[in-house]
């Protein structure tokens, strides 16, 4: 019990000489603070602040000098390294953020366009559209051949121009002389037709297509073929495939398209164009003496080719008008493609090959798998026809664009007045 007592007095006798301690050395430790630092107001009136990343001079730091240490968010203080690394991580961060921001101003820049440019196209093939069915209905008093048929009464014979991709469901309506070539080889790819001898599996791009063999018909199934193939079911299968399938073709001025046909086969010597349809111009139209050449080289060689005057009197023969001589190259698109009895979803003009073709491949949801060839185009243009047609009567070229007037009308062409008049 003593021994207790005994403590008890130790303990509360260290307690009023700690207390007492305390108050006499309260000013020289700051505080409760371990270390001593001295009192701002104790600072040398001439004595300047310093910057924070300027030391001091060796001569004057004192330990006692004001030090002022960076804090974290927490609290405590961040050394040297600390700073560094926030500093770093801050400005990643506000990077980041300005790199976002500039993404979804970019992304939003470039939906408004898409979005515009779809809105742009739209409008463009529901004019196309409506232009067709215009002249079909016969708001525009057009009569010619075969306006107000069925398709049902369309020969077989008449439906070879209309290629049918199943697996994409596509209806493709070819026509000769726009750019038909490098269609073809896009449905080549997509239906898989043909193989690549050099990797054995299917052509995967159509710039390696042959443009050679693309024309051979035994690689695209068409409409006239549905009959060989499905018997009396084919026309009960073309029209569920016209009404379920994307239908698309793409047209040209008439007479661009004519003299283009004319450069390509009579231009330059093409033996099958020159003993079929050469040789009979230059014998009906050509008052050529004597015999004819037998080849279009020796033709070509002795100077003796079909002139496009010669070409224009063939096609306002009435005799010419038949099937059998009326060639694809420049037959009439109304009576290759039947626009007046095809829906067709999409219109493309040769005059906008490149905005059309990659909008039809969006449109198609094949523009993944394949894309447009790049290949040169055919370089006719409008601006030739002055200069084509100079030698041509004027009762001729009315005469002719009577023969294609339906085609100028129905894809919205002008009337070409500078032939004409």
């Amino acid at each position: 019990m003593g021994t207790w007592r005994g403590l008890r007095v130790a303990f509360i006798a260290g307690s009023l000489f700690m207390i007492l301690l305390i108050i006499v050395y309260w000013d020289d430790v700051g505080g409760f603070n371990l270390y001593p630092l001295q009192d701002l107001k104790h600072v040398p009136p001439d004595s300047e602040p310093r910057s924070c990343t300027t030391p001091a001079p060796s001569s004057t730091l004192q330990p006692s000098s004001v030090l002022l240490v960076p804090t974290a968010a927490s609290g405590s203080p961040l050394i040297p390294e600390q700073q560094t690394v926030e500093a770093v991580k801050s400005h990643a961060e506000e990077d980041w953020r300005k790199k976002e921001e500039e993404r979804k101003v970019e992304t939003r820049e470039q939906e408004e366009k898409e979005s515009s440019h779809k809105n742009s196209n739209s409008g463009v093939q529901e004019e196309r559209k409506q232009k067709i069915m215009d002249v079909c209905s016969g708001k525009d008093m057009l009569e010619f051949p075969g306006r107000t048929r069925t398709f049902d009464q369309i020969p077989n014979r008449e439906l070879d121009h209309l290629i049918v991709d199943d697996t994409h469901q596509i209806i493709y309506c070819y026509v000769p002389k726009v750019a038909c070539t490098n269609w073809k080889r896009v449905m080549v790819v997509l239906s898989q037709s043909l193989i690549s001898p050099s990797s054995g599996k299917p052509y995967s791009d159509p710039e390696a297509v042959p443009p050679d063999l693309v024309h051979n018909s035994s690689l695209h199934l068409t409409f006239a073929k549905f009959w060989r193939h499905y018997g009396s079911l084919s026309r009960h299968l073309m029209a569920l495939k016209l009404q379920h399938y994307t239908k698309f073709l793409f047209v040209r001025d008439p007479f661009v398209r004519l003299i283009s046909a004319f450069r390509n086969k009579f231009g330059k010597p093409n033996e099958d164009f020159y003993r079929q349809f050469g040789s009979v111009m230059l014998r009906h139209y050509g008052n050529v003496s004597g015999g004819l050449p037998e080849t279009a080289a020796e033709a070509f060689a002795a100077g003796i080719k079909p002139t496009f005057q010669q070409f224009i009197s063939y096609l306002l023969d009435p005799e010419t008008e038949r099937e059998s001589i009326f060639n694809e190259h420049w037959r009439q698109v109304y009576r290759l493609c039947h626009p007046c009895q095809v829906k067709y979803d999409f219109i493309g003009q040769l005059e906008t090959l490149e905005t059309d073709a990659e909008n039809l491949l969006r449109i198609l949801e094949v523009d993944h798998l394949v894309h447009f060839p790049s290949g040169a185009r055919n370089r006719t243009a409008t601006s030739w026809e002055r200069d084509w047609f100079a030698q041509i009567p004027i009762a001729m070229r009315r005469e002719l664009y009577k023969l294609y007037e339906p085609d100028f009308e129905l894809f919205g062409y002008p009337t070409p007045d500078s032939v004409l008049h």
